[in-house]
């Protein structure tokens, strides 16, 4: 869910159901490293809820745009870690095998 105002597009707090710090502080990073962010924070209203409050503060472009963008800068972050760590391993195993076969 949205809150913002209708006249400036360029600040909004989105309410985001199911998630947690893990979440919400990994797309408070991803946003700030954007050049058109001015502000992000997240809150969690209580710890008992699932729910964080992520507010995003832009430089002009509409706020729910830049946290979309947000999101998919870091799903491409979390995809490229994965592929290297599966590549890691896979290196890994494969000169296990290697080493084991020089008897």
């Amino acid at each position: 869910m949205e809150h913002g105002s209708y006249t400036d597009l360029s600040k909004s707090t989105f309410s985001l159901m199911d998630e947690d710090h893990t979440f919400a502080n990994s797309v408070r990073f991803t946003l700030n490293q954007d050049p058109r962010v001015t502000f992000c924070g997240y809150s969690i209203p209580h710890p008992s809820e699932n729910r964080v409050n992520v507010r995003v503060q832009t430089t002009g472009d509409p706020a729910c745009e830049v946290l979309k963008d947000g999101c998919q800068d870091l799903m491409l972050m979390c995809q490229h870690v994965r592929n290297t760590f599966e590549k890691a391993v896979n290196d890994f195993k494969t000169s296990k095998t290697e080493d084991h076969m020089d008897i």
